[in-house]
């Protein structure tokens, strides 16, 4: 894997993403068949998705039921944040 570091226009926002491996390695074949890099590609996909979203409650709903664990940890998040185990945004 290559990586680079490449300045990013002035209204951007820096996003760090977890992908599976198979989904990495796929990523990375991906990359290597356009002849760049896969952060590059990645954003290019990401945006792509995002552009194309259908923002309705059902397709979010459906979309957030896909994550693996998705529930759990928003379980684990209200219950951290009942019991008051959170950092102020302003510490962050």
């Amino acid at each position: 894997m290559m990586w680079y570091a490449m300045p990013l226009p002035q209204d951007s926002t820096r996003l760090n993403v977890t992908l599976t491996r198979e989904h990495a390695a796929k990523l990375s074949r991906l990359a290597e068949q356009a002849y760049t890099q896969e952060g590059t590609l990645a954003r290019s996909l990401l945006s792509r998705a995002i552009d194309e979203a259908d923002i309705d409650s059902r397709s979010m709903v459906e979309l957030l039921n896909g994550v693996p664990g998705a529930l759990e940890r928003a379980q684990v998040g209200r219950e951290q944040a009942r019991s008051g185990d959170t950092i102020p945004l302003d510490d962050l």
